[in-house]
């Protein structure tokens, strides 16, 4: 269907991946063409074994907050972060998550990831 669409070239599309079940949507989304691809890992429920990201722009990882929130573990958000960078993707880490937005903050190993892609293919990502 994406090959029959018109696409402008501002716009960015991405899919939800919040464990391996959902992989499948990755490889549907690297056939559209759009001028940025990005996954959303979030509510990251499991690991992503197997994810290529070949054709992705931007990923953008975090945990589930709220009453009832699932906990998510560091090597998983480790194993995409470290994916991104060996693969020059545009990393953002947005929460670890917990009974609020704000309660296990944004740090991953030390760092605040908040790289954005440059809608240019080719370029590496860029760190605000």
């Amino acid at each position: 269907m994406a090959d029959r669409l018109e696409w402008p070239s501002n716009v960015w599309m991405g899919v939800s991946v919040e464990s391996a079940e959902e992989l499948d949507r990755v490889d549907d989304l690297r056939v559209v063409p759009a001028a940025v691809r990005f996954l959303s890992c979030e509510p990251l429920l499991g690991p992503l074994d197997g994810l290529e990201l070949g054709g992705i722009h931007w990923v953008i990882a975090g945990g589930e907050s709220g009453p009832g929130y699932r906990p998510m573990e560091a090597a998983w958000t480790r194993d995409i972060r470290d994916a991104c960078v060996q693969g020059e993707v545009a990393f953002f880490f947005k929460q670890w998550g917990g009974h609020t937005p704000k309660a296990g903050r944004r740090l991953l190993d030390g760092r605040t990831w908040d790289q954005l892609p440059l809608p240019v293919m080719g370029r590496l990502p860029i760190d605000w």
